[in-house]
């Protein structure tokens, strides 16, 4: 069932490395990145933190694992950003709004 839903959600079938080396570690690194991502998003989900995305064509009554995933990259884009000195950055301001607005995007994109 496992490598199942992996191939189905992952892709595990269609990896494109040249060597049985890299084709050895790609599959328990992508089985080991799900299951990072699932238990943030069980942490999250249980804090009432993690929605469902919605579209005005497809409705969701529980997150994906695209939705765990945003989330994750969301935290990791959030935590960058902070994490930048104003010796690194020139600083502007930005509306709160603006700021979700592109780290919303960029969790969504990739």
């Amino acid at each position: 069932m496992t490598f199942e839903e992996a191939r189905a959600h992952l892709g595990l079938e269609t990896q494109r490395q040249w060597s049985d080396r890299a084709i050895a570690r790609a599959t328990p690194v992508l089985l080991g990145l799900s299951s990072l991502v699932s238990l943030a998003a069980l942490r999250d989900h249980e804090a009432g933190l993690l929605s469902a995305e919605q579209t005005g064509w497809y409705a969701k009554e529980e997150p994906t694992f695209s939705d765990c995933l945003r989330m994750v990259r969301s935290r990791i884009w959030q935590a960058r950003i902070s994490d930048m000195s104003e010796d690194e950055i020139d600083v502007i301001a930005l509306p709160r709004c603006y700021f979700e607005a592109i780290i919303q995007g960029l969790s969504a994109a990739a």
